[in-house]
């Protein structure tokens, strides 16, 4: 029985997935696609945070080369790839990469469709895909811009720059850099912090900063309904209470 190439681990508020294909330096086939699509489902029904790493030091180094040899027309305009990362960035809450390692072609891509990205000290990334003759066409061409700017993103789609960990925390195209041992708890800490916001509004701001949202009547409406909630009036009770307690004061 072939081993299967993620390891998910679910737990109350949040699922890891790690990406685990160490004869293939975690390369991206359609077999991980197919269970990866089964974790979207898990997490559309029940919504918690996601966790996206790689074992053995590497994120993914791409998709499969094999199989991509051997895809035509019809597999490209199926968007193998394409509908599995919407559907994480499309997740109801936030998504984490956390990169360690070489993040190259789609698994650079995937990390694009993540929330937030944390890197690795040896962490790499690049859409080397130009090369091959093909082109990054699973988010690359429009999210990296929005990441990073269309001048460096440029450099990476055409002219082959990989960025290092360093290098990507300049960029703002991730959140924070740390040794590979401490990478792990450094994406639980930011789950953490995440989950201590109200879910319904963690997800109402991420559907209102999803590409195409209509402003401002998507703020407006989203704000509408979270204005009648007992999250709200909870949330807000306790801050007063405090407050008046001197223990605490606003911020933002």
């Amino acid at each position: 029985m072939a081993q299967s190439p993620l390891r998910v681990d679910e737990r109350a508020d949040r699922v890891h997935v790690v990406l685990d294909r160490p004869e293939a330096r975690n390369a991206i086939d359609q077999a991980m696609v197919d269970e990866f699509h089964a974790v979207c489902e898990s997490l559309e029904k029940t919504p918690r945070v996601l966790v996206v790493s790689g074992a053995g030091g590497i994120f993914a180094s791409g998709a499969d080369i094999a199989q991509l040899l051997e895809r035509r027309r019809d597999d490209a305009l199926k968007g193998i790839n394409t509908r599995l990362f919407d559907r994480i960035a499309a997740l109801p809450l936030p998504v984490i990469a956390a990169v360690d390692g070489f993040a190259l072609g789609g698994g650079a891509e995937l990390a694009y469709a993540a929330d937030f990205r944390l890197a690795s000290s040896t962490a790499r990334f690049g859409n080397p895909e130009i090369g091959l003759g093909i082109i990054a066409a699973a988010g690359a061409t429009w999210r990296l811009p929005r990441l990073v700017g269309e001048a460096l993103a440029k450099q990476i789609l055409l002219a082959g720059r990989i960025l290092d960990a360093d290098e990507a925390l300049a960029a703002g195209l991730v959140v924070s850099v740390h040794e590979p041992s401490e990478l792990p708890a450094a994406a639980d800490a930011l789950a953490d912090r995440i989950l201590k916001n109200d879910p319904a509004a963690l997800m109402a701001t991420k559907r209102v900063l999803a590409p195409g949202a209509e402003h401002p009547a998507a703020e407006l409406a989203e704000q509408a309904v979270l204005f009648e909630s007992e999250a709200k009036r909870e949330r807000m009770t306790a801050f007063l209470n405090r407050k008046s307690q001197g223990n605490g004061k606003a911020s933002g």
